[in-house]
């Protein structure tokens, strides 16, 4: 039986200027993109090295992120629909059964990891003219710290839950229950919002409230967990020598976010992908195994070779 004090998440979609929506998954990536600027250049000045880089650094981070967690979300998730809808992949529409504006619904954080990485040998060849780890040991800083307001954008995008629970902790996601259509149909009011409102508050829609289970909000559980990663990462690097063990601040990075993701989905739905040929573990956990493996590989080399270089 669902927990009577569990709360009913009814987000709006965003913040309403009257000419324009800023929807609060865009302003959390927004945030994090800016905050992560922010730190790297506290990072570079520390480093002495030219803020001229950084815009360079920020567009490719950027641009690796959005691109490797669209593409990851394809291959990893949704394979089988994306082999038949190509055009899906980069444009955010959907042609089938009719055509509508979907915007890319789909990221998937460990894509994100793999683009990012890739991005940064580039930029460490072709601009920065340092080591790979040099930069991977300090772009992990702010994306730690990003990772917390991906988290809690797909919070307010009521996505990426758990399963039911009967604990205190669980939060009864409204607009995962009901889509906007549903919630119209229910209660015959033509604006989805105001739909929403009278199931969440309105007593004679209580039978179609108390259908709402209450679930983990496992966003939620991530973020908090992201913070203490970011903490540990920013405190390794401004008070101890850790940046100077090359590869130590990547490698600790890749094992605490991914244990982290790791445990997490132990309660979280699925998410798809090709967890039901390989069984045990979902999708998410598979593809976080090869990270935090790799993650421990260089913590291991950088604490045998302090000053072990790309």
């Amino acid at each position: 039986m669902t927990h009577a004090l569990n709360m009913v998440w009814n987000p709006s979609e965003g913040i309403d200027l009257g000419f324009f929506m800023i929807r609060y998954y865009s302003l959390m990536f927004v945030i994090a993109f800016g905050l992560g600027w922010y730190l790297m250049k506290k990072i570079f000045e520390r480093e002495n090295e030219s803020l001229d880089k950084l815009d360079s650094l920020f567009v490719w981070t950027v641009l690796a992120t959005l691109a490797g967690a669209r593409l990851g979300h394809v291959f990893f998730y949704d394979w089988e629909y994306f082999r038949n809808h190509l055009l899906e992949i980069f444009l955010p529409f959907r042609f089938e059964p009719k055509f509508e504006f979907t915007g890319f619904q789909g990221l998937a954080s460990h894509g994100a990891a793999i683009s990012i990485i890739v991005a940064m040998y580039f930029y460490s060849k072709m601009i920065l003219k340092r080591p790979l780890l040099w930069i991977l040991d300090r772009v992990v800083i702010p994306v730690a710290s990003g990772a917390i307001f991906v988290r809690l954008g797909n919070f307010f995008n009521s996505e990426i839950i758990g399963h039911e629970t009967t604990s205190a902790f669980g939060i009864r996601f409204l607009h995962d229950k009901y889509s906007k259509a549903e919630a119209v149909n229910a209660t015959q009011i033509a604006n989805p919002k105001e739909a929403y409102n009278a199931i969440a508050h309105d007593p004679k829609f209580a039978d179609l409230l108390a259908q709402v289970p209450a679930k983990h909000p496992t966003q939620l559980y991530e973020a908090f967990c992201y913070i203490f990663v970011f903490a540990a990462l920013y405190f390794l690097y401004w008070k101890t020598n850790a940046r100077l063990k090359s590869g130590y601040l990547f490698g600790l990075f890749l094992v605490l976010l991914f244990v982290v993701r790791f445990i997490v989905e132990f309660v979280k739905e699925s998410q798809g992908g090709f967890e039901s040929e390989l069984g045990y573990f979902s999708t998410g956990q598979w593809l976080s195994i090869p990270f935090i493996i790799i993650g421990l590989f260089f913590v291991i080399r950088a604490q045998r070779n302090p000053l072990a270089t790309s």
